[in-house]
């Protein structure tokens, strides 16, 4: 039976920075309720003064219209007082307590705004142009709850006209925070051996003159700056590589439109999807056709993404290209630039030009970078377009600080029972990356309002991010607050348990189950590099079942920058003496005294690290077929093998149980065996994934022997690796295993901060 009556509605989720309150102005007024919504930092609260029935009703409306870019996490209805009221109206934003709404990623310009550049005469051809359904949002904002003084948009006073669209509820730019046109928002400035430009079509075609001579510039994005140029002009693209000190790594694409794409990649529907969603990631797709030899190093993959600000749709416009590169501007192992000043210092003297904008990046954003495995989207690099939006757990894990890993760095924060992932940092070698590691880490915990009771890192006592949470901890212990026992409490965890971990996290698991981390490296408890791991693991610990058999690295890191090491290292474990017989093509570029040395420090030990890693692994086998011998990025070697397989395959190699220990001599004798038959390089590195795949499924049925085990996770940047994650889930999925694996967190390290966080959250209960 219904009844009249007042009711409040908390709504919690991403619901700010999306066009909600508008949204539920005009669903209230349609169904003719009385009431208010207001933005609070704990989300967004709604007063209906209605029947019960037609509160339920709205309610339901609310959940099936809501903004396509809102994420409704929950809505609470609450009885309340009665009120006066004989309209609905939207009240200002509120600060009631600690507790956060989620704040919006920063969102591609939409169709409407693209439509209105072309017709509203106070933003034509503006390169601004925004809306409550697009545009920046993590990138400028400063602080909660989210509205314009607290944003980087705080400087520019709107105009008369800008002012009346954004306090008219039935505008879809209604508090639309960042709107602004061409009379008061932000403005590009185009610099070019002292020739300064403003005018915005004047300023495209200098940008036209520029790309069109094979020159190189450096414009400003939304999280930071990029280097565009030809994607077609090779002997650009080898100057962009000198610039950058990036002598292999892949560049990614920017295509005018999905249709261009498919001249040069293989696009299917799961692709086209991420490829057109509002997040605007780089997706890897398969190659079809070179733009520029110079642009992926011979891999056959494309890393292509579309347009996502106003920008880019008027460049298109205006040049006949079908792709720009648009890569971060930076110089290798830094960290994006983000404003003018450095960017001029840092990169004057190397492009041709400079595309500058007035409006501040406070939160500095890469592209985000995604590839579609066994049809769902898996994220590799996790930044502009999902941070921060949180990971929702079933864990507590407030006050929890992870500081994450060293490569790929990524540290994650807790808030009451979710996971706020910080943008993608990069690899923690010099200073300025550590910088920014610090800043961004200070600024989440202010923004967010969360005040650490337990900080959490990885075992390597080495690593930056190990000796960030040694000094917070000790910065931090001295606010009496903050303390427990007299200090906060640090925890370490070890790497591959905090990969498993990551998975079960994201999938909500806190069971026993199979923990395969397949990675690079990690630090062992044993004080040895581990990587190929079978761990029967939960949150609260694990056991180390079996692992990949050590073998020495000769050189240490230098193994991991010339990867012929690890192929004689494998060669020497399964040939001993007798490798010298055979003559190799990987080695006849080699010295024969630089062979030697390397087979001396083997045998005798001298600075040869052992490690059970898959990384290694990989490297070996693409360095004895001769695809990589010296790596001039992060994986390379691994990336070029799985380039080459051959998909039709089925074939395996052999491989022995030692123990707990998987031993590859057979596989490296077979492979020898193989290359003396001149069997070929696709077909090799088919049976060698195939071989690794079957690795893991004999240890899964062994465990579901011994100890009942069904669930199977895997993780680890090795999982990254399309051909093997998928064969190894099929041939795991055959004999009825539950998988899981990484989706919303990288597999690589970048997602080693949550499992960190969930491993601190179960201790700490």
């Amino acid at each position: 039976m219904s009844f009249a009556g007042a009711y409040k509605i908390h709504i919690k989720g991403l619901v700010q920075g999306v066009g909600f309150r508008p949204f539920i102005y005009r669903l209230a007024t349609e169904q003719n309720l009385k009431g208010w919504v207001e933005n609070r930092n704990d989300g967004v609260m709604i007063k209906v003064q209605a029947e019960y029935s037609e509160v339920e009703r709205f309610i339901s409306l609310v959940r099936a219209r809501a903004p396509v870019a809102s994420s409704i996490r929950s809505i609470r209805l609450l009885n309340s007082e009665g009120e006066d009221l004989d309209d609905f109206y939207i009240h200002r934003s509120n600060d009631y307590s600690e507790q956060i709404t989620e704040i919006s990623p920063d969102i591609a310009v939409c169709s409407d705004c693209l439509e209105d550049m072309k017709f509203q005469s106070h933003r034509l051809n503006y390169p601004f142009i925004n809306c409550t359904n697009c545009g920046p949002r993590f990138s400028i904002i400063r602080d909660l709850p989210y509205d314009r003084p607290n944003t980087t948009m705080h400087r520019f006073r709107m105009c008369k006209v800008c002012y009346e669209e954004y306090t008219d509820i039935n505008n879809r730019r209604f508090h639309a925070q960042p709107v602004a046109c061409n009379h008061c928002g932000p403005e590009y400035e185009y610099y070019q051996q002292g020739r300064v430009i403003r005018d915005i079509e004047k300023i495209l075609r200098e940008l036209k003159k520029v790309l069109y001579k094979g020159g190189i510039v450096a414009v400003k994005g939304i999280g930071g700056f990029h280097l565009m140029c030809d994607a077609t002009m090779d002997q650009t693209v080898r100057r962009l590589r000198s610039i950058k000190s990036r002598d292999q790594k892949p560049f990614a694409c920017m295509f005018r439109n999905v249709e261009t794409i498919r001249k040069y990649a293989n696009v299917d529907d799961k692709e086209e999807k991420s490829l057109t969603s509002w997040r605007r990631p780089v997706v890897l797709l398969k190659e079809l056709t070179k733009l520029s030899p110079s642009l992926n190093s011979g891999l056959d993959t494309l890393g292509a993404m579309l347009p996502y600000m106003p920008l880019h749709y008027m460049l298109f416009d205006e040049i006949d290209l079908p792709a720009v590169v648009l890569t971060s501007g930076n110089i290798s192992d830094e960290p994006l630039i983000m404003d003018n000043q450095t960017a001029f210092s840092r990169l004057g003297g190397l492009v041709d030009a400079f595309l500058f904008h007035n409006r501040e990046i406070h939160n500095r954003l890469d592209d985000s970078v995604v590839r579609i495995i066994d049809e769902e989207a898996r994220l590799i690099r996790r930044s502009r377009g999902y941070v921060p939006e949180p990971l929702q757990l079933d864990l507590d894990v407030d006050g929890i600080f992870a500081t994450g890993a060293e490569l790929k760095n990524c540290f994650c924060a807790g808030k009451d029972k979710q996971a706020i992932m910080s943008q993608h940092i990069g690899d923690l070698k010099n200073y300025e990356t550590y910088n920014f590691y610090t800043e961004a880490a200070d600024r989440f915990m202010n923004l967010f309002r969360i005040e650490p009771t337990y900080v959490v890192s990885d075992l390597h006592p080495d690593y930056l991010s190990t000796k960030f949470a040694r000094n917070f901890v000790a910065r931090k212990s001295v606010n009496k607050q903050n303390q427990r026992n007299g200090k906060i409490q640090w925890i370490q965890v070890q790497h591959h348990h905090a990969h498993i971990a990551s998975c079960m996290a994201e999938h909500q698991l806190d069971e026993k189950v199979l923990g395969v981390a397949l990675d690079g490296t990690g630090y062992g408890e044993d004080g040895k590099i581990w990587g190929g791991e079978f761990l029967i693991s939960d949150l609260d610990g694990y056991n180390r079942y079996a692992h990949f058999s050590y073998v020495p690295m000769p050189g240490g890191d230098k193994a991991v920058q010339e990867p012929w090491r690890m192929a004689l290292a494998f060669l020497y474990q399964s040939f001993g003496e007798k490798v010298s017989q055979y003559y190799l093509e990987f080695l006849k570029t080699r010295q024969p005294e630089d062979i030697k040395m390397i087979l001396s420090m083997i045998k005798k030990g001298i600075n040869s690290p052992l490690t059970s890693s898959a990384g290694r692994l990989f490297d070996a086998v693409s360095a004895l077929l001769n695809l990589c011998t010296e790596s001039g990025f992060d994986a390379e070697a691994p990336m070029k093998l799985e380039s080459v397989v051959d998909p039709r395959i089925e074939d395996e190699y052999n491989f022995e149980m030692r123990q707990d220990q998987i031993n590859f001599n057979p596989v490296f004798r077979e492979i020898i065996e193989d290359m003396q038959m001149k069997d070929s390089t696709r077909m090799i590195a088919a049976k060698f994934h195939n071989t690794v795949a079957r690795v893991v499924t004999f240890i899964a049925q062994r465990v579901r022997d011994e100890k009942g085990i069904n669930k199977v996770v895997l993780s680890g940047g090795t999982f990254q690796n399309k051909y093997l994650s998928e064969t190894t889930a099929r041939w795991l999925g055959d004999l009825n295993f539950e998988v899981y694996q990484n989706k919303l967190v990288p597999a690589n390290d970048g997602g080693i901060a949550l499992g960190q966080l969930a491993i601190a959250a179960k201790k700490r209960r």
